[in-house]
């Protein structure tokens, strides 16, 4: 069974995208009749890029998990909602219906607000990937606290940081966390972010790998214990809070071109819809599919296509603990072949490196069911591609390679599976409500093709339901970051090509951000942790081409007395101090790849590092790095040349 507003054909896609941009008011209005709805709205969308002010659905009421769960109890009640796969195969999987799903996140409300939680307070939460992960989101939403949801692989400074710019006053976490043959110690971590924080009034733990735990008394209380006060009261149902359309929903901390993470907002209803209608139509989900997603929920994709794209639309989502190559690179055909999985989402970077691996670990395993492929993340390359159209899809199965951001809350551009056309390693064609954009630097749009194709930096001309909204507790950041650089224009951060049907491929970042495994890490905050190694002086970071994670991290490193180079044991010791450093203040995934210590760093007269020349170096370039002669001092750029890793 289908739904209303899913497009079937190439035409419909396209009268629907006219349709989108001629009228964005009419076109979502009518899609938003199909939502549960406490109050209409009386004006459908609101928005200037100046300020930027940007308001979908204004004077509506809702409670967006009335939308994920209330609204398909009576029909659905008994479908599966999520499917749990753990880190270790052998442990038993769960699967929770609907009612059930439904039936813990009211109870978990309840222990929400018995713990002083109300509307409009931060929550972090801070957990592996267990169901009780996405019962805690869905709580939150419920009571109209708003979730902030931190990567299990941030350190404890990371996460004080993100508590501070929050404001943040309670915790949900877990004892620890599985992950691979990894135990990662997650109330620990959390113990040591706490350290002087006097904003915290509470913490509830979890129990999932039985590690021994402080708990501070008054502070911290056991999830288990609270569900058991719940139940003694008999407390069941939970009334959804009313929340303005525009209310936050949840603040999600992604990397900047600055040192400090900033705290995307989305809102509720805007939020709701674009997830609910990509979902529905990138993937074309039947009812009945098993969607496998496997990111984790601490990063966007979780959130909008493990939770809330899929549950709003009543559909079965697979959530999965572990990680693709353990026990065995086997693990998500396995997956797959167990719970006959329809529609895989996954990586380019996981692809890559199951690809490593040869074919050994797909064949054995059934993976008939598959309907649909999807990667998200980042550019996947047309090797990858293929490989995964060949070995996983067998050539039945479209691929749609989807291009958004946290910032953008759910696709943007993408072909949709079997409907548009799919093209090897280009994201193709925008999402109805979408207008992409081509500029130069100046903000022109680019009108001379260049090797048969048009090439700029990618921008977006009106606003989709789930645009960003701000960057919390300081919205001029937000302006800033993305309505200021072209008048009148979202600005992704991203070059892009375009061909003569209008498809877009994305060549990556041009802004000082990384793209490391799908994750975006700025250039300036793995600097300042890499500064913060007592004895180092300076450093300049960059991207270069990396064969499984698409981008690797290059730290060029000026390091006090001459030591670093004496010998190589030593250098490799300090490169081993370095990790650590950035391990303990930003989390292991943003390790440097490679450290090269020089003696200084190319500068122009004023100061500026030329990352331009050390970027060109890092990808092997040595010969046509540009003029150099205008660097403070051009002799640094020979030595960097040969000292090349």
């Amino acid at each position: 069974m289908s739904y209303p507003y899913q497009i079937k054909s190439f035409e419909q896609y396209q009268a629907d995208y006219k349709r989108s941009i001629d009228d964005p008011a009419e076109f979502w209005s009518t899609i938003a009749e199909h939502f549960t709805w406490k109050k209409k709205w009386h004006t459908t969308l609101n928005w200037n890029f100046k300020e930027p002010k940007i308001e979908w659905f204004k004077g509506a009421k809702l409670n967006i998990t009335e939308n994920c769960l209330d609204r398909h109890l009576e029909k659905y009640g008994d479908t599966p909602a999520l499917i749990w796969e753990p880190n270790d195969p052998e442990e038993h999987h769960r699967i929770l219906t609907y009612r059930k799903l439904y039936e813990k996140v009211c109870q978990f409300s309840h222990v929400l607000k018995n713990n002083g939680v109300k509307k409009g307070d931060r929550v972090c939460i801070y957990m592996g990937m267990i169901p009780e992960l996405a019962i805690a989101v869905l709580a939150c939403a419920r009571v109209g606290a708003i979730h902030s949801v931190v990567f299990g692989g941030f350190s404890a400074q990371s996460i004080a940081d993100r508590l501070y710019d929050a404001q943040a006053e309670y915790i949900v976490t877990c004892d620890g966390a599985y992950r691979g043959q990894k135990d990662i110690p997650l109330k620990s971590v959390i113990d040591d972010a706490l350290i002087g924080n006097r904003i915290v009034k509470k913490v509830i733990v979890t129990t999932r790998t039985r590690t021994a735990v402080s708990m501070i008394k008054g502070r911290d209380v056991w999830w288990e214990d609270e569900i058991k006060k719940v139940e003694t009261l008999g407390l069941t149902d939970f009334p959804a809070e009313e929340m303005d359309a525009e209310d936050p929903l949840f603040i999600l901390y992604t990397s900047g071109s600055t040192g400090k993470p900033k705290g995307v907002v989305h809102s509720c209803a805007g939020y709701m819809l674009f997830t609910n209608y990509t979902f529905i139509n990138v993937f074309q989900y039947q009812r009945g599919d098993i969607h496998f997603c496997t990111a984790d929920i601490g990063w966007i994709t979780g959130h909008s296509y493990i939770l809330y794209g899929p549950l709003s639309a009543g559909a079965t989502t697979l959530m999965f603990e572990g990680i693709p190559t353990w026990p065995d690179a086997g693990r998500f055909w396995n997956i797959i072949d167990k719970y006959k999985v329809n529609i895989l989402y996954t990586a380019p970077t996981a692809i890559r490196s199951l690809m490593g691996f040869g074919l050994g670990p797909v064949h054995g395993h059934d993976l008939s069911s598959l309907k649909v492929l999807g990667t998200v993340g980042e550019p996947i390359n047309e090797e990858a591609w293929h490989w995964y159209d060949d070995n996983i899809g067998k050539n039945r199965c479209p691929i749609v390679d989807t291009w958004w951001q946290t910032e953008t809350g759910g696709i943007l551009i993408s072909n949709l599976a079997g409907i548009t056309p799919a093209k090897a390693s280009w994201a193709t064609l925008p999402l109805p409500g979408v207008e992409p954009i081509l500029v130069d630097d100046k903000g022109a749009e680019i009108a001379e093709k260049e090797d048969g194709v048009y090439k700029g930096n990618l921008c977006i001309r009106t606003p989709w339901p789930s645009t960003i909204r701000t960057t919390y507790g300081d919205h001029e950041r937000c302006r800033t970051n993305y309505f200021a650089t072209y008048d009148n224009l979202y600005f992704t951060g991203d070059g892009a090509l375009k061909d003569e049907d209008g498809n877009f491929r994305i060549t990556g970042r041009v802004d000082d951000v990384l793209n490391v495994s799908g994750h975006r890490i700025g250039t300036a905050e793995v600097e300042n942790a890499i500064n913060m190694h007592a004895n180092v002086v300076e450093s300049a970071v960059v991207g270069y081409p990396h064969d499984i994670k698409g981008q690797g991290i290059y730290a060029f490193v000026i390091y006090q007395g001459s030591h670093a180079q004496n010998t190589h044991g030593t250098a490799d010791l300090i490169r081993k101090d370095i990790h650590q450093t950035v391990t303990r203040i930003i989390g292991a995934i943003a390790k440097p790849d490679k450290i090269q210590f020089v003696s200084g760093l190319p500068k122009t007269r004023s100061g500026k590092i030329m990352r331009r020349i050390l970027r060109k170096i890092a990808e092997g370039e040595t010969e046509n790095l540009g003029d150099t002669t205008t660097l403070l001092d051009p002799g640094v750029v020979e030595e960097i040349k040969n000292g090349k890793l």
